[in-house]
């Protein structure tokens, strides 16, 4: 049974230990559950990261359960057998499973093994939770600071962002989303063509997060000394404001004509951008996440049926892609358009510039054609083994004295 939402009551009684006895406990908590609720509760200004911090904590409160530890107990080594099950969840019909409602009793924590990437993300999440919880008076140490190569480990290891459409596949998923309907369309056919043509091209021109896609209002979006701009309030509730491209603006007064209102918004809008079919109703995180995965998955058919083998390796690409997908692929092409690294920064909303270097692809690109050209000539299949040697001046043919 998974952690509750804020300020619902704890989630296992196999959890339910009673709170330290230390003097310096600074948090009202009964049992680990109540105290990790605390911890969220301090992200409750920010949906998606609070959802994401729940996930973590809670797949190590109830692998706790299953040891007989608790929070206090954990040690060194108890970290890495719980870093190894991560990467192997067993027994695997216990701890993973199709996404399913919280409420479900079929709901599992796990929706695959996590890959080396998201192992990490995850011991970085806790080793934060547990630095709160230390601050907290709720436990006497970190355990993860006695990880010795967790620097190395957690921090060093960034490599370029990978999970992104290049560019010839996703020219062509936008001209897919972009066939016409049959004239024989209905209105509620007619209204998910153009709200996913708006999904696909909002993600790919502003780069937004999932979360802040759900989240955009139609006053978001605001004209300043004849420049639109799109306002919003992203990770760390920083608020930001990134400029849209004319082709965006043209997808906005596309869809603000087919849901029957003025043509440009006003800052006083306060309607979700992104409706469901009575035309009023927001999209939830949840549901625009099945949405684009839908679609990912309903054009990977489409490039099969068409395209045959040839297309079977990019359909698979489609079929992995998850909405974020969509983010990274956004900020990679404006990186290859050549957008400075500061404005790419400041569209991308990252907090570091190193973060935003990581996709830089054209560079690396750049950089393998250039580095490509010094090589060793013996082993050039364009040039003959004379050829190769007769530019040196030092070579001696010794056949011709034999």
């Amino acid at each position: 049974m998974p952690l509750p939402s804020p300020n619902a009551i704890p989630f296992q009684e196999a959890l339910l230990v009673k709170a330290p006895d230390v003097s310096t406990l600074r948090i009202a908590a009964a049992n680990d559950a109540q105290a990790v609720t605390q911890w969220l509760n301090e992200y409750r200004a920010s949906p998606q990261t609070w959802r994401t911090y729940r996930k973590e904590a809670e797949r190590l409160l109830l692998w706790l359960g299953e040891q007989g530890l608790t929070l206090k107990q954990v040690r060194r080594e108890h970290l890495m057998r719980f870093e190894t099950f991560l990467g192997d969840p067993q027994p695997a019909a216990r701890w993973i499973g199709p996404p399913r409602p919280r409420e479900h009793p079929q709901w599992r924590p796990f929706r695959r093994p996590l890959s080396p990437a998201s192992r990490r993300q995850s011991l970085i999440i806790l080793q934060g939770m547990y630095a709160w919880l230390v601050e907290a008076g709720w436990v006497e140490h970190n355990p993860f600071r006695l990880m010795r190569d967790k620097r190395r480990r957690l921090d060093n290891r960034q490599p370029g962002i990978e999970r992104y459409l290049e560019r010839p596949l996703w020219e062509w998923l936008w001209a897919w989303v972009n066939r016409p309907l049959d004239i024989r369309a209905s209105h509620k056919e007619h209204h998910r063509w153009r709200r996913r043509r708006l999904i696909f091209g909002f993600a790919y021109l502003l780069a937004p997060r999932i979360s802040e896609m759900a989240a955009a209002r139609m006053g978001d979006f605001l004209q300043r000394e004849g420049r639109w701009w799109w306002q919003t309030i992203g990770k760390g509730g920083k608020l930001a404001r990134i400029p849209v491209p004319p082709s965006m603006l043209e997808l906005l007064i596309e869809w603000r004509h087919f849901l029957n209102l003025l043509e440009f918004p006003s800052i006083e809008e306060q309607g979700a951008l992104l409706r469901r079919q009575n035309g009023l109703d927001g999209l939830g995180d949840n549901q625009l996440y099945r949405l684009i995965k839908e679609t990912f998955r309903q054009a990977a058919d489409a490039l099969e049926n068409e395209q045959g083998e040839e297309g079977v390796a990019l359909a698979v690409t489609l079929r992995r892609a998850s909405p974020h997908w969509l983010r990274h692929t956004a900020i990679t092409h404006q990186a290859q358009n050549g957008v400075e690294l500061r404005y790419l920064t400041r569209n991308a909303r990252h907090s570091r510039l190193d973060t935003t270097a990581r996709y830089l692809h054209a560079e690396a690109e750049e950089w393998h054609q250039q580095s490509s050209s010094h090589e060793l000539a013996v082993f050039s299949p364009r040039r003959t083994p004379r050829d190769q040697h007769e530019s040196n001046p030092f070579w001696v043919d010794h056949s011709v004295h034999k």
